[in-house]
């Protein structure tokens, strides 16, 4: 752990949140793969290649939370029982309508970016750069997926410019 520079006490509370945070982004991934499964009517070829394009970063993240656990030399959790027992976000029926899906996903953003803070506050204190890194490109991505969302579910309101 050395190579580090953290105490083993800062970098096991560090890995603590990041497994939250992989919890978080399991739950996050199913809830992507049901909406992209279950998705019908006019915005079906749009939200299923966006769903697409949602789970296959969220797949990514994954994969990095769990190796930058592991570089912390601590276990990512990887058991789903365990995710669900650990995790800020709920299951979502496969029966939502299409702005519904998306608000669902709007909330479930909201909830991992509070997780991220977390994370990014314990690091830090820990001046554990690379999990600031991580995590900071984390929240400007989804941040940036959050705002195209939201207009995707808002109503055009027609103005007229002045001439």
């Amino acid at each position: 752990m050395s190579y580090l520079n953290l105490n083993k006490s800062q970098a096991e509370s560090i890995a603590q949140e990041l497994n939250v945070l992989l919890a978080d982004y399991s739950m996050y991934y199913q809830k992507i793969r049901n909406f992209h499964w279950n998705i019908v009517g006019p915005n079906f070829f749009v939200l299923h290649e966006k769903f697409e394009d949602m789970y296959n970063d969220a797949q990514e993240k994954v994969d990095e939370i769990a190796e930058r656990i592991l570089t912390l030399r601590f276990e990512p959790t990887s058991n789903f029982s365990d995710y669900l027992k650990m995790t800020n976000l709920e299951e979502s029926s496969s029966e939502l309508k299409d702005k519904e899906m998306v608000k669902a996903l709007l909330e479930d953003h909201g909830k991992l970016l509070e997780q991220m803070g977390k994370v990014i506050k314990i690091a830090d204190e820990a001046g554990d750069e690379g999990t600031l890194d991580l995590i900071g490109g984390y929240i400007s991505e989804l941040e940036k997926l959050s705002w195209m969302l939201d207009a995707w579910t808002m109503e055009k309101v027609e103005t007229h410019k002045s001439l």
